[in-house]
């Protein structure tokens, strides 16, 4: 491909495996996911994670029962009933957003969109706030295999205003080497790969629900990047010092609404408001 773009991608994939270590996806399935093709990321990835599956795709939400994420120190029965109800009918729920960025870090959140984000249609993070001034739409298709259960679901995301995408994710449910209860893996596909993230749910006195996706060493809860070989049997992956913390909440009036926080390493990055409706 003559697009210098192209080559941009490839060092980014060459950095991760000079850097990551290699891994088998069969003894660390925890880490396979969707990847994208080499050029704009969009949802053309979920029929073929549906066919890899063997499954069919429809409307649902992101987990089938929040009871998925049952375990030592979490019971789904705590939360809050309008937390429940937006993960697990997802589809029902219209969002509105607030973005506001750390000003030291803006440049580089305009230096990854300008290079990767908007040409791929993935990670599309809003940079200013009226960006997302007239809302977001989202969708969440869920793949179902053959006897019904569902194995993942695509949650897509557009701006209201532009019909831009901001990013496209598989949400699933996977239990981390050595942890005693499973977390939400959240896929991003990339080209030849994905970065790919845990997050480890609590819930706080009040219902509300809160996942974590902290530093730490290689096989916890966090960000990595992975590149995958052709046959996704193998490939490599690298921790990457990215931490971030949802709070999803029923606020005093009864509204649903979440705090997103991003940083890099201890540095912060962009903080991201919610207010979820139901009754689309």
């Amino acid at each position: 491909m003559d697009d210098p773009r192209f080559w941009i991608d490839k060092c980014t994939q060459q950095l991760v495996r000079i850097t990551g270590r290699a891994v088998d996806f069969e003894e660390d399935p925890w880490l396979l996911g969707p990847v994208g093709g080499l050029s704009e990321i969009g949802n053309e990835w979920l029929d073929l994670e549906a066919e890899r599956h063997g499954g069919s795709v429809r409307t649902g939400g992101l987990l089938q029962e929040m009871s998925l994420l049952d375990g030592p120190g979490f019971n789904a029965s705590d939360l809050a009933q309008p937390v429940v109800e937006f993960y697990e009918r997802t589809s029902a729920w219209r969002m509105e957003v607030w973005s506001q960025w750390c000003p030291a870090m803006w440049p580089f959140g305009w230096f990854i969109s300008s290079v990767f984000s908007k040409r791929l249609q993935q990670l599309n993070l809003p940079l200013r706030p009226l960006e997302t001034a007239y809302g977001m739409d989202s969708q969440v298709l869920a793949v179902r295999d053959q006897r019904g259960s569902q194995v993942g679901a695509a949650w897509l995301r557009t701006l209201r205003s532009t019909g831009q995408a901001i990013y496209s994710g598989w949400y699933s449910a996977v239990t981390p080497p050595g942890a005693d209860r499973p977390s939400i893996r959240v896929v991003f596909p990339l080209p030849n790969g994905s970065v790919t993230v845990l997050l480890r749910p609590e819930v706080r006195s009040d219902g509300a629900l809160i996942l974590s996706s902290p530093l730490g060493p290689f096989g916890g809860d966090g960000a990595y990047l992975v590149v995958a070989r052709s046959d996704r049997r193998s490939g490599w992956v690298r921790r990457v010092p990215l931490a971030e913390r949802f709070v999803v909440f029923v606020d005093d009036e009864g509204v649903l609404r979440t705090d997103h926080e991003l940083n890099f390493s201890q540095v912060p990055v962009l903080r991201l408001h919610y207010r979820l409706e139901a009754g689309r």
